[in-house]
């Protein structure tokens, strides 16, 4: 049997809450689901829309048409850190 293999997920930095509390509410609850499904399940998010690496241990996806999320994997540390939440024209990709 496999074993379950628990995720530690955080924001970077308190930018990154400051640019989540900007989102209209639904893309905020939209993130709140991807941090649970992150902490569930880990980094890999093939059921969020346009989920995609972008090389090394960093991912996104959309939460909607014009909000993006973030994150990079410390396989490590089982850690993934979200350093950005926010509009897709600002993204870091």
């Amino acid at each position: 049997m496999a074993e379950e293999v628990s995720y530690s997920v955080r924001f970077k930095n308190g930018k990154v809450v400051e640019m989540a509390r900007k989102m209209p509410q639904l893309e905020q609850k939209k993130l709140v689901n991807l941090i649970d499904d992150l902490t569930e399940t880990g980094p890999i998010q093939t059921g969020w829309r346009n989920f995609s690496s972008l090389g090394g241990n960093k991912y996104h996806c959309h939460l909607s048409y014009k909000w993006v999320a973030c994150w990079e994997y410390y396989e490590e540390e089982t850690l993934i850190e979200v350093y950005y939440a926010g509009s897709r024209e600002n993204a870091p990709y």
